[in-house]
């Protein structure tokens, strides 16, 4: 499907809700970051929640759906993925909420 500038402001504000507020979908720390203790892993998931720097390179789509950074030493990837509702197949529309399980993943870029 293609996706218009409409549809792409649609998934970057539900995408920067998930990420910024925790809500519209679940947010998944992989076990690199639990393993920095719960003091650092907090510090991440702000950091991850406050970033604002997409640009062309990290963010081709406009989506706000995927970057890195470095927070305290530690390299950090995020990203979000589209499934349906049973979270078996990506979604057949990820701007509509009402079909799509957003998923907001944290790990050590190490992890991916």
């Amino acid at each position: 499907m293609e996706q218009n500038e409409e549809m792409v402001g649609r998934i970057r504000a539900l995408n920067d809700r998930l990420r910024c507020t925790g809500a519209g979908g679940t947010i998944v720390v992989t076990p690199g970051i639990i393993g920095l203790g719960a003091d650092a892993m907090a510090r991440i998931v702000r950091a991850v929640a406050a970033f604002k720097d997409f640009t062309e390179d990290n963010d081709p789509h406009g989506e706000h759906d995927c970057a890195s950074l470095t927070i305290e030493g530690v390299n950090v990837l995020w990203k979000i993925d589209y499934y349906d509702l049973n979270r078996e197949y990506h979604s057949p529309d990820a701007a509509d909420p009402s079909v799509t399980a957003r998923v907001l993943t944290i790990m050590c870029a190490e992890e991916y």
